[in-house]
């Protein structure tokens, strides 16, 4: 084995993502919120927090590994050296940050007119085989991320640790990143103006005709009654052409056990759903809002649903006493839904947990452990990691087909982003060569074909 090989290129799905940025316009887009008058860097400050996205779309976990991209340089052009890329993201403060929100918008309305308009249309969230067809779903939750030293923010957490909370708003319709903020470690899910907060810049995130029809998921966690009138209000718009409703975990006090009592008397409950909208055998529903009691301080329509199944070992630890002395594992949560049976509205419900696997990839892609001392600059990589999920759900849904379009990001780095190719030239033109023995190969050239035929933004 030797190291003096040459015309060989790796990663090869790097040039994939940065010709991406390039044609969706976010790379001109964060050049633009970026400059600053006067300051003419050699490098462009749009273009490294793009190359630091595609760093860790790659499995970057720190500023260091930008440095991955470097034997591109044939293909790419010059890439920013570590100390470069620490240099910009210390340069992007609170203005910096709201400025890249506002590009990434402008951004994702361009990207989403091109998703609009394909044969398919715009990807809608099913639930029991039932598309809801016009609601944009964001779901939001809360992860604490711990810090080996004492860092800008960091303390004790109500879980014991030392670290930071990382709230994260995510878009199921497409799996992209609409918002996250970076807080101390003891700031609470409950932190009802952190999650409005939130929930703000992910809306601004949505085109104007992705905000009439909105459906926001929240853990019990992040409950709080301020937050669903907040909702309930379409974050106070008073237009009725702006439908938000709300699916939140609701508390299982005494007075949800009484009324649990209730309906197993009255025999209210009814088999559940699962993924494929078949009756489970051993999970049950039930509405128990009329037997809760005045709920009229809150919003019109409010219900609660109840869910009880089988109490399983692996839930015991976390389990009230009184689910251990009935064995049945009870979920509650509440919807200002008018409209749906009780099944469909839990499963509708429990889908909220697929914002879970998108923060634990974040998690595997930089967001585990922050780079810096000082929060600004953590605050910077967070927002390069968001990046970063937006342009692989975008490689996904504008440049490949079948398993690739739905595969997880480990199965996308092994199949699509870490094949190595050879670098050709002549006739004045450069040509990557990939092995045809890949079994992705044609999937490979096909992304690239497929990302340089979209249409810049005017």
């Amino acid at each position: 084995m030797s190291a003096d090989g040459r015309g060989q290129v790796g990663h090869v799905g790097g040039v994939h993502l940065r010709l991406l940025a390039e044609r969706t316009g976010l790379t001109g887009t964060l050049s633009g919120a970026l400059r600053r008058r006067g300051f003419h860097p050699l490098h462009d400050r749009g273009q490294v927090p793009v190359d630091l996205a595609v760093a860790i779309t790659l499995r970057a976990t720190c500023i260091r590994d930008i440095h991955l991209l470097e034997h591109q340089r044939a293909v790419i052009g010059p890439v920013a050296s570590f100390p470069t890329a620490w240099r910009a993201l210390k340069e992007v403060d609170e203005t910096g940050l709201r400025r890249i929100e506002r590009a990434r918008a402008a951004v994702r309305r361009h990207v989403w007119r091109i998703l609009a308009d394909r044969p398919e249309g715009f990807p809608e969230v099913a639930v029991d085989g039932v598309e809801l067809t016009g609601w944009t779903v964001i779901d939001t939750d809360g992860s604490l991320i711990l810090a080996p030293s004492d860092k800008d923010g960091a303390c004790g957490t109500y879980k014991g640790s030392f670290g930071h909370h990382v709230f994260v708003a995510v878009c199921d319709n497409t799996g992209e990143e609409l918002a996250q903020l970076l807080h101390p470690g003891n700031v609470t899910a409950n932190d009802t103006g952190v999650n409005i907060d939130l929930l703000v810049r992910a809306v601004a995130q949505l085109p104007w005709w992705r905000r009439q029809k909105v459906l926001i998921r929240v853990d019990g966690a992040g409950f709080s009654r301020e937050l669903l009138q907040w909702i309930a209000s379409a974050g106070g718009r008073r237009s009725p052409t702006f439908r938000w409703e709300y699916s939140i975990g609701w508390a299982f006090t005494a007075r949800e056990q009484a009324a649990v009592a209730k309906a197993d008397r009255l025999g209210l409950w009814q088999p559940a759903t699962d993924a494929d909208g078949q009756a489970c055998e051993d999970a049950f529903v039930a509405d128990l809002t009329g037997l809760l009691g005045d709920l009229s301080a809150r919003p019109a329509n409010h219900k609660v649903i109840a869910r009880k199944e089988p109490l399983h070992p692996r839930y015991t630890k976390d389990a009230s006493s009184y689910e251990i002395a009935k064995g049945m594992r009870y979920q509650t949560f509440a919807t200002n839904t008018r409209r749906g049976q009780a099944q469909f509205l839990d499963a509708r419900h429990r889908k909220h947990a697929r914002v879970e696997p998108k923060i634990r990839d974040q998690k595997a892609s930089g967001m585990r452990l922050l780079p810096s001392r000082e929060m600004p600059v953590n605050a910077a990589w967070l927002t390069a990691t968001a990046i970063a999920c937006d342009l692989r759900a975008w490689l996904q849904l504008l440049a490949l087909d079948g398993d690739l379009a739905k595969a997880t990001p480990k199965t996308l780095r092994y199949r699509i982003l870490h094949v190595p190719a050879r670098l050709v030239r002549g006739q004045r033109r450069r040509r990557l060569k990939i092995p045809h023995s890949w079994p992705w190969a044609d999937a490979i050239v096909q992304a690239f074909q497929r990302i340089q035929a979209l249409p810049r933004p005017t």
